[in-house]
């Protein structure tokens, strides 16, 4: 069930109705917006819903042992250790026994071993890395003591409530579960910012990242040897717009339509292709995603402690599994090697300035822009690896950027041109502007806004394609 269809919005209405009637009643609010959002997730296919519940059974189980404060400290750590394995072999098992079954067996056949490991192709339930990840942080606060154990209907509403189930925020206990445990207020919901993030939102997805994507990204992609070198600089650039659009879209209508309910998201996205360096795009870019690899994985690995090489690592071992986190593919991993290297090369350019007297970051308007302009490139380099299929397939598309300067150049139109480059100046236009803009729109009469809104879905659907691909973030 995607967002922008007439199924989710018939089905946002009843949902929307039901949870401010029953919101005066707390558990049967909670019973309802379990009811609701499995059935949201059975919509895909109903089986998936078993491992929904699976895991959250194995992070209640694994909470309740993992508190310290009702068990000792090896026990704690024995129902950590042994919770973290149960979600883990999940995800595992769902998103990477395919890939790595078919690397070990092809390994072990080309040492003359034969064919020993069965290549099952196990069907991958949506959505499995963002609760996976949800159910993993709320266990893991438990044994730091940083939360308390939940009871069970509340973490079942913390981890399958649809606007973030499939496709996140990735949003942490200690943010979500105070809110599903105390009543909402109506008059404290800013309804008009809700509606006009929630058509932010379908804006970006179906009129802009659909026209990136068919204009030039789909092509390029599909038959890299059949474009010249502009196109495939072009693709690279559009592929970078296509998915902050199509993701920050999905973010802007899930964090709408969760403020409709009386639930508030943390922001996933601030301006990311205007960081100067890829510290600073990380802290823009899926910034739930950025900090649960900085919390949960970066820091135990034990951060910026200890020697250069122990920072290398640790830097590495995040990003490449960052990497893997998208998808198991070959080329997740180069994506999430090359930011790791990126990461590297910059902590010990930064770390060199500073043992020289000089700010970790070179300042200046000029030096500012060509840090901008340099950043961006190397995060289109990433996604070419990121949105190809194969590694042949992003080679086939870099390749075009040396051997293909004689074939004709028939897709970089300017519309084309101005929708990529409009998106990314967009970004520089300051959070005030923008917050201007909603408040005029809020000031509105209730007749006034309807007319807007009118007008803006007219907009979308007559600039938008006749059928919206899913999410891009709807396959991790």
């Amino acid at each position: 069930m995607l967002f922008p269809t007439i199924d989710f919005a018939i089905f946002f209405l009843v949902a929307f109705v039901a949870a401010w009637l029953l919101n005066p009643y707390p558990t049967p609010w909670k019973l309802g917006i379990i009811a609701l959002s499995y059935f949201f997730y059975s919509w895909w296919d109903w089986r998936f819903v078993f491992l929904l519940v699976a895991s959250t059974v194995l992070a209640h189980l694994g909470a309740m042992g993992s508190s310290r404060r009702a068990t000792s400290p090896r026990v704690a750590r024995a129902s950590l250790i042994g919770s973290l394995a149960g979600l883990l072999g999940l995800l595992g098992y769902f998103k990477y026994y395919g890939f790595f079954a078919v690397n070990a067996d092809n390994l072990l056949h080309s040492l003359g071993l034969g064919r020993l490991i069965p290549l099952i192709q196990p069907t991958l339930p949506v959505a499995i890395s963002f609760f996976t990840f949800m159910a993993i942080s709320y266990v893991v606060d438990v044994y730091r003591g940083r939360l308390e154990v939940a009871r069970p209907v509340d973490l079942a509403v913390y981890l399958c409530f649809f606007p973030h189930l499939i496709a996140g925020p990735i949003v942490r206990g200690e943010e979500l579960l105070p809110q599903i445990r105390r009543r909402r207020n109506p008059q404290d919901i800013d309804f008009s910012r809700a509606i006009w993030m929630i058509m932010a939102g379908l804006f970006k997805k179906v009129v802009i990242s659909s026209y990136v994507s068919s204009a030039i990204v789909q092509p390029v992609f599909s038959a890299p040897s059949a474009h010249s070198a502009p196109e495939a600089i072009f693709a690279a650039w559009g592929y970078g717009v296509q998915i902050y659009c199509d993701f920050s879209g999905y973010t802007d209508i899930a964090i709408g339509l969760a403020l409709l309910i009386g639930i508030r998201f943390p922001v996933n996205f601030d301006a990311p292709y205007t960081a100067r360096n890829l510290q600073d795009f990380w802290r823009r870019w899926h910034i739930t995603l950025s900090r649960w690899l900085r919390d949960y994985l970066y820091i135990p690995l034990g951060g910026n402690r200890g020697s250069d090489a122990m920072v290398v690592r640790n830097l590495m071992i995040t990003m490449v599994l960052g990497g893997l986190w998208h998808g198991a593919n070959w080329t997740f991993v180069i994506w999430g090697s090359l930011h790791g290297c990126g990461q590297v090369f910059g902590h010990l350019r930064r770390k060199s300035r500073v043992a020289r007297g000089l700010p970790a970051v070179a300042e200046g308007t000029l030096r500012s822009t060509w840090q901008r302009f340099w950043t961006f490139q190397f995060v289109c380099l990433g996604w070419v690896f990121f949105n190809a299929s194969s590694f042949s397939n992003a080679m086939g598309i870099l390749g075009r950027l040396f051997i293909g300067w004689t074939t004709p150049t028939r897709l970089v139109t300017p519309l084309l041109v101005l929708v990529i480059v409009g998106v990314i100046e967009a970004q520089f236009v300051p959070g005030a502007a923008l917050e201007r803009v909603q408040r005029f729109f809020s000031e509105q009469r209730a007749g006034v806004q309807a007319a807007m809104l009118g007008l803006i879905l007219l907009g979308i659907t007559t600039l938008g394609p006749g059928g919206v691909a899913p999410f891009i973030y709807y396959r991790f």
